[in-house]
Formats: structure tokens, sequence, C-alpha cells
């Protein structure tokens, strides 16, 4: 019988909480076997990556305490000196973290820090490494490799930034490779490069691979096993087919029903709610269909006309201007009472700058933006203060939009009585409603930000959002960082909204499965500017933009029967970077459908 590469049995990791000892892995066992990949799965606070932080032994032994056995090439690693376990670490078993900027010295040279690991583990002299170094960047996939080891962290995009990881992961030969939520922040389009390169590496190297995530979709993609944890057990293991064809236990069975599937929509016009999954016991309650909602005979609470945003790049002493990003380039949207107008596209797209543009958190260099007819350009400070009142932001962190230091019930009084419409005890009475109006209670008002999970802070983000009674609201990436189940209860919350008080948003995004599933029409953006936009049914049925192609065919699918069918593209996007003197053409449209407009070439 050939022998697993990594055999965890009865693991259990403790940590000292106001000195006592509390479990947040309990009992775990599971094997990996050679050329494998494992998918450990479950939602925050499940326990994955501490089970992970414990086979590499990077806990901190003062305050934590890890039992069982952890076997690698006939060894229990958590017997081994540290002296040893230093040599296996980054060396026989290498590990990608889930945020490429944290694991990157940003004022270390690329090629600086790879060969740093070529030197210490292999002994390689300077010139060795730096050769190895440049294979390595070639071997995932990074163009002109050689001309960007002298470049530094800051000049690669986040998808190059975690291929610089992998390089380094690989850098050694690992024969374990532990990939911890490597893809969670990444565009649907890099997410999908990321997955496939991680593939074709362990093919190359016949490396085993234990992969971290909360995504059923990656794993449906990625994994040959999956343990499944809740509340730091495995509470079910098996080949990835057999879990998803006929999960056994409730909380997988309620993961999977979480996970929005794009094409889930087909046929039908208005958004729909995601079913309400109890996590804890897999029973679901039914979709329910919202109500049209939409004025159509009523004018647009938001038209932007020709919005350009643009940022100029200065040098030297002079500080001349040499360049400028050209963020925003010529966009042109409308936004009816009680509609949802999605953004979509990657990082850098300028679907954010657009979003912060219309409301003039950053300042536009051109265009028109009116919101409930009012000239939001033209606005002074105490008429811009007005406007804001109609529209409200709510952005992707809770945690930095709330401070830390301020009780929430102040937080969401604050703009009520800075603008008025109350006095402190009228302020604290609305607190309590709006607190129960997103589905918390008016007691919650007396905490911190940090008391709250990341799904509960967000529902605080939107009780304030809503205190100043907003007619529009900018949803910037506002469900992005949450786990499956609670990401379907926001939206959800959105979606109630929405129909109860008629407001419109403008929900800006990378997830086109939640796209999908919010939105009336869809706007995709390209490098600054809108390639294609209509009804979201049109948009998502019959996509006619490549680049709209391209991001749906992206998608991961939570179905590991259809892992061959997905087309991956390797184009990363472009730099909207022009000369000072560019001079941007205009765009032309063509019309595919009714309200359905696709940029020509």
């Amino acid at each position: 019988m050939i022998k697993p590469t990594l055999s965890i049995s009865n693991l259990t990791t403790s940590f000292r909480v106001n000195g006592e000892w509390q479990n947040v892995v309990r009992d775990v066992s599971f094997d990996i076997g050679e050329k494998e990949t494992v998918a450990v799965v479950g939602e925050s606070g499940s326990g994955k990556s501490v089970t992970a932080m414990s086979i590499m032994r990077l806990l901190s032994p003062a305050n934590s305490r890890v039992t069982g056995r952890i076997e690698f090439e006939g060894k229990n690693l958590l017997d081994l000196p540290l002296g040893d376990m230093q040599s296996i670490r980054g060396n026989r078993i290498g590990m990608i973290f889930q945020e490429p900027m944290t694991s990157l010295n940003p004022v270390l040279k690329i090629g600086q820090q790879i060969t740093e690991v070529l030197v210490q583990h292999r002994g390689m002299s300077d010139a060795q490494a730096e050769a190895e170094a440049v294979r390595l960047l070639e071997k995932v996939r990074i163009p002109s490799a050689r001309s960007r080891l002298n470049e530094y962290p800051m000049s690669f995009s986040g998808g190059m930034r975690q291929r610089v990881v992998i390089a380094i992961a690989l850098a050694c030969d690992p024969k374990l490779l532990i990939a911890d939520e490597p893809t969670t922040a990444l565009d649907v389009t890099i997410q999908a490069q990321i997955l496939e390169l991680i593939k074709t590496l362990q093919e190359e190297e016949g490396m085993s691979v234990l992969f971290i995530t909360h995504d059923m979709g990656v794993v449906a993609e990625i994994s040959d096993r999956t343990v499944v944890m809740y509340r730091g057990e495995a509470v079910e293991s098996g080949t990835t087919r057999d879990i998803f064809k006929a999960a056994k236990h409730p909380y997988t069975r309620a993961l999977l029903s979480a996970v929005p599937q794009l094409g889930s929509m087909t046929g039908t016009d208005r958004p729909l709610r995601f079913p309400q999954v109890d996590m804890a016991t897999g029973e679901i309650q039914p979709v329910q269909q919202t109500e049209d909602t939409v004025k159509l005979n009523a004018g647009p609470i938001l038209k932007v006309d020709d919005l350009v945003t643009r940022f100029n790049i200065k040098k030297g002493f002079l500080r001349k201007t040499v360049g400028r990003i050209h963020a925003v380039e010529g966009v042109s949207l409308e936004l009816r009472q009680g509609e949802t107008l999605s953004l979509v596209g990657e990082s850098g797209c300028g679907k954010s700058t657009t979003g912060r543009s219309i409301i003039r958190l950053t300042d536009p260099t051109a265009g028109e933006i009116r919101i409930d007819g009012k000239n939001v350009l033209g606005a002074g400070k105490s008429e811009l203060a007005d406007i804001r009142r109609e529209a409200q932001m709510i952005f992707q962190d809770p945690f930095e939009s709330l401070n830390p230091r301020i009780r929430i019930g102040e937080a969401i009084a604050e703009p009520i009585i800075a603008h008025g419409l109350a006095n402190a005890a009228e302020a604290k009475e609305r607190v309590g409603e709006l607190l129960e109006r997103v589905g918390l209670s008016a007691s919650m008002a007396s905490r911190f930000p940090h008391e709250f999970s990341g799904g509960q802070r967000q529902r605080v983000c939107i009780a304030r959002a809503l205190a100043l009674e907003p007619k529009l609201i900018i949803a910037d990436e506002s469900v992005s960082a949450l786990d499956v189940s609670v990401k379907a209860q926001v939206i959800n919350l959105m979606l109630d909204l929405q129909e109860k008080y008629g407001l419109g948003y403008l929900f800006i995004s990378h997830d086109m499965a939640v796209v999908e599933r919010i939105s009336h029409r869809v706007a995709v953006m390209y490098l600054g500017e809108i390639v294609e936009v209509g009804p979201r049914r049109a948009v998502f049925e019959n996509p006619q933009h490549e680049y709209t192609k391209r991001l749906m065919a992206a998608v991961p699918i939570a179905d590991p029967s259809r892992r061959q069918t997905r087309r991956i593209s390797n184009e990363e996007i472009k730099s909207p970077f022009r000369a000072a003197d560019y001079v941007p053409s205009k765009r032309l449209y063509r019309e595919a459908g009714e309200g359905h407009f696709v940029q020509v070439a």
C-alpha cells in the first residue's frame, strides 16, 4: 500500500483565552495521497486555516497547543525540533497565502525575494539563484521574466503577485503545497488562471496539494477529495464528486445550496432572492421572487453623461505631467427608482472610481452627473451635502468603514444629527428602528464594531446608509468579503429593502453569479469604458462583447463533472496609463436588442 504524502490523525488545536484553553480544531483526521489535491472547505471560523497553520507549526507556542499526529515523510511534525521544522517549512512543504502583499516584502525586489529562498534552502550561488529565479517566473507564466526580477511587488497586478508567491513556494521543489485561500482576493478571470496554473504545476512537479477555501465552485474545479469543516470539526469527507452528488451532512448540503450558480436565473426577468438555508440543519426555504418596483415612468434617480475621471502622473523636480491614468472614460448610465444596475468588471477597470466619482468622493475630470435631478458637479459644499442625503455608499470592508472606537449606535446616529433630522433622543430611537430593519436588535447599539461578525458589520453599514432615507445606494463590492451563507442573507436584505422603500442600487461587483441574482440591468466595464450594457437577462443569456464572454467563462462551476468545459484566457487586463497628449477616440455602440448596447471595436 502506498503511504500518503501527509497523514493527519486526531489533530486538536487549542488557544489560551482569558487563562483557559479553548479548542478551535477538534479531533480532525485526513490523508493526502501522492499527487492528490485535497480541499478543506468551510466558512470563516470553521478552523480550516488553523488546521493549515498547525501543520506548518506557525502558531505561537506561548498561547496555542497542538496535539495529535501530523506525519510527513515518515516523521511526526509535532515532535520535530524547531530547527528541523524550519528546514521542512518552505523547503519540503511550500505555502501560498490569501493576500500576496502580506507574503511579499514591499521594499525588496522580486528577484531578491526568490533568490533568498534558493540560497538559504538549496545552497545556490548568487548567479545560480538568479538563473533559477528566472526559470521559476517563466514556469508560473510571468512574461519578460528576467527584466521583472528588478521590479518591486507594487509594480505587479494582484494576479501577477500571486504568481510570484507561487514561484517562491515552488522554489525548493516541495512534496506538498498548502494553498490557503489563494484566489479569494482575485478577480474571477485571474482566479481561473491561478487555479489552472496550480493544476498544471501539480502535474509537472508531481506535488500533493492541500487547498483551503470557502468557495464550493473552486472546490469542484480543483480537488480530488474534500474535507468539510464546521465549527472546528471535520463533519464530512469523501471524493469531491460524491460530496457534490450526494452530500450526507446537513452542513455540507446547506453549503452547496447557498452557492450562487451562474445560469440559475435563465428565463427570469426580475431579481430573485437566494434560498434561505439553515446552516446547522440544512433546511432550505423556498426562493421568493421579488416584486416589480422599478418606476419606469418617473425620471431617473441617477443620470450620468460622458463621465471622465483621470489621474495625472507627475515626475521630476518640476512635477511635470508625464501621463495620465484614464480610470473612467466617457461613461454614461441611468438608474431608476426601485432598480438595480450592476457595474461589473475586473480590478482596475474603473468601476469603483465610477461609484466614487458619482458622489464626488473622487473629483471627476469632465462629464455631467445628476442625482434626483440635482447637478452634482456644479454643487457647492452645502448643496453637495444635501445631494449626499439622497445618495449613500456601502463599501467592501465594513470594518474599515466603522470607527473601532465608536459604538455602532453613535456611528449610525451621527449623520442623522449632523443633518439636523433629529435631536439626540430621537436619533437614539431611530437607531434602534434601523438596526431592527436590517435584522439586528436595538440592544446592539451599545456594542463596538469588533463585537460583530463580518455579516453583522455589513448590516450595520447598511443601517447607517439608510439613516438619511436615501433614494440611491452605491454598493461597492459590499458582499465580496462575506461567506457564502452570509452573502445570501445580505443580498436578500438588500432586495427586501428595495422592495419596501423603492431604493435604487448601483451595485459594483466582480462576482458574476451574485450580479445575475440581484440585477435588473448590467453594465460591463473594461479599461474605464462600458463595453456592454443592457437588461440582465439579455447580457447574461446573450453576451455580445468578447470581454463579457470572457468574464462569464471564467466563473467556477460548482459541478466537478464539468471541469473540462471551461475556457481559460491567460490575458491580463491592460494598463489604463496613457501618455499626457493621448486623446481617446469616440466610442460607437450598436444595439443588440431592446436596451442592449455593445461597444463596436
